[in-house]
Order: C-alpha cells, then sequence, then structure tokens
C-alpha cells in the first residue's frame, strides 16, 4: 500500500484527492459496484480524498438520482479513510441547494461549487450563489475556479470575500493563473489545490496543499510522494516526481477529454472492464490512441 494521508487533521479535505470518473456498463448504465471498487484502490494507492461526480465524473450527463447513488456506494466504501466531496453543484442555485441537501443525507464530507457556467453571471451574482448554498446546505466547500469550461473566471477578490463564509474551506485552482493565485494565498486562509495536474508542484511551492488531479487515476501513489515530499521540505523528491509524472500527465490530459483518457488508462491497468463514456463524449480516435500510448510508454508503461 502507498503512503498513507499525513497523520493530522489540518486538511479536512486530505492533500491528493482524485476527480473520479464514473464506471458505466457496457450497456451505459451507472455502475455503482465498480465506483465503490475504483474508490477503494485508489484510497488504497494514496489518495485522501474524492470527488464523486465532478467534470470528470461526467456530471452533466448523470441523472440526481444516478449522483445520489454514486455518493451512497464510494461513502460506503471509502469514507471511513477518505474525504468524499460530492459534485452536487450546477449552474442553477435553487438545483444545486436540493441536489447538495440530499447529498448531504448519504454522508459526503463536503461539496464541491463550481462556478456557475453558460449563464455568465456577474463577480456579485457569483457570491450569492455561493452564500445561498452555503447558508442552506451547511456543510464544508470546496470552491471550483475553471474558465475554461465555466465560461467566467473568479476573480482574486471574489475569492477572498467568499472565504470569510465559514463553510468555504479550499478552493480547486484550474485557472492557470498564477498572479491571482499568489493574491488568494496571500490575502486568505483557503486551502488552494492544484487543479492543473502539472502545476501541483509549483502551486505548492506557493502555498497549496495538494491537488484535486484527474491523472491520479493511474498514479495515485506518485502524486502522494510528490505532495509528501513538498510538505517536507523536499524539493529534490517533490522535483524528480514531477519530472516522472510528466509523460504521465502529458497522455491523460492532452489529447482528448480528461476522463475519456483517464478511463482508458484504467482499462489498460486491468482496473476497469471497459472505456464506456456517455455522449456527447466519444471514444478516442486511432491517432488520439496511439499519441496516449507514446506518452504512457515514455512515463514507463508496458504497452
Amino acid at each position: 500500500m502507498a503512503t498513507s494521508a499525513m497523520d493530522n487533521q489540518a486538511f479536512p479535505f486530505g492533500t491528493v484527492l482524485t476527480a473520479m470518473v464514473t464506471p458505466f456498463t457496457d450497456a451505459g448504465e451507472v455502475d455503482y459496484e465498480m465506483a465503490a471498487k475504483l474508490a477503494t484502490k485508489l484510497v488504497d494507492d494514496g489518495c485522501d480524498g474524492l470527488v464523486v461526480t465532478g467534470t470528470t465524473g461526467e456530471t452533466s450527463t448523470l441523472t440526481d438520482e444516478e449522483n445520489l447513488g454514486l455518493f451512497r456506494a464510494v461513502v460506503a466504501a471509502v469514507g471511513d479513510r477518505a474525504a468524499v466531496l460530492a459534485g452536487s453543484t450546477t449552474n442553477d442555485t435553487r438545483h444545486s441547494i436540493a441536489l447538495s441537501l440530499a447529498a448531504k443525507e448519504t454522508g459526503v464530507d463536503g461539496i464541491l461549487v463550481t462556478t456557475p457556467y453558460y449563464n455568465k453571471p456577474s463577480q456579485a451574482g457569483v457570491i450569492a450563489h455561493v452564500k445561498a448554498i452555503a447558508e442552506a446546505v451547511e456543510l464544508p466547500i470546496m470552491l471550483y475556479d475553471i474558465p475554461g469550461r465555466a465560461g467566467i473566471s473568479l476573480a482574486p477578490e471574489t475569492i477572498i470575500e467568499l472565504a470569510k463564509i465559514p463553510q468555504v474551506i479550499a478552493l480547486k485552482d484550474a485557472k492557470a493563473d498564477y498572479q491571482s493565485t499568489t493574491t488568494v494565498l496571500a490575502k486568505s486562509n483557503l486551502h488552494v489545490y492544484s487543479g492543473d495536474d502539472g502545476l501541483t508542484l509549483p502551486l505548492m511551492a506557493a502555498g497549496a496543499v495538494g491537488v484535486v488531479s484527474v491523472s491520479a487515476h493511474v498514479e495515485a501513489a506518485k502524486y502522494r510522494r510528490l505532495v509528501n515530499a513538498m510538505h517536507a521540505g523536499d524539493l529534490a523528491t517533490a522535483r524528480a516526481t514531477h519530472f516522472e509524472l510528466d509523460p504521465i500527465q502529458r497522455g491523460i490530459m492532452s489529447h482528448i477529454q480528461g476522463a475519456v483518457a483517464a478511463k482508458y488508462g484504467l482499462h489498460w491497468q486491468g482496473v476497469l472492464p471497459n472505456t464506456v463514456v456517455r455522449l456527447p463524449l466519444l471514444a478516442p480516435s486511432d491517432a488520439e490512441l496511439d499519441a496516449i500510448r507514446a506518452d504512457l510508454r515514455e512515463g514507463g508503461w508496458d504497452l
């Protein structure tokens, strides 16, 4: 078993989290048993937190009941060993509150609140959205700043203001704006997590506490090594691990949508029985698969 989470209560969401894929059966139905098995494997390999039905979990194509079933399955499997965060929010504040309240009943430890997408609210609108969810649900919150998907970013001033809400304790930073992240770290007490796998080392150098990763599906132990090394001040080990992870991150994150690539990686490892995704996601082309394989081989895989 890989080195486990750091033995303290300083990081209630953990330090190495995987944004879990949602396994499906060959017929395209949610495979709850396989989700529980995958969660167990990830925690055994070094994760101390899991995000369930986030973007990588294909949340936009899941029903509310499928979301809730996945929360129950993962909490039952690993809830005593890892933090479980529910991807229970959308761009609809009322729906986000209703689903998050139902998620709370399943025993999750917190919720991931994504920046409202498509309707592109003002920064004041985002603040009102988060406040409404926090007041209604009363669970710890990780903000999710991902302008590439949401269409808007969270200004650092907005994040700092939201950090004043007692339930808002963390930020998944997928903005790739180092100056913004630096400002947030300097002016708030948020636990910041890299939302870009390849930026884990530099963001932790500035004070981030860990990563919410997609590539950790297939290399969780190495992310655990990198994160532990950074917390220990062992930059040489962290840097060496960062370089080891580079081709894996390219393979999983740079050719096709991460959920699709992660499922192929897990299938090649013998973890998932198939690579089924729901439309509008599609299987990779032969050229995309060749590129992924080439990167993973560079990372040491025998493919």
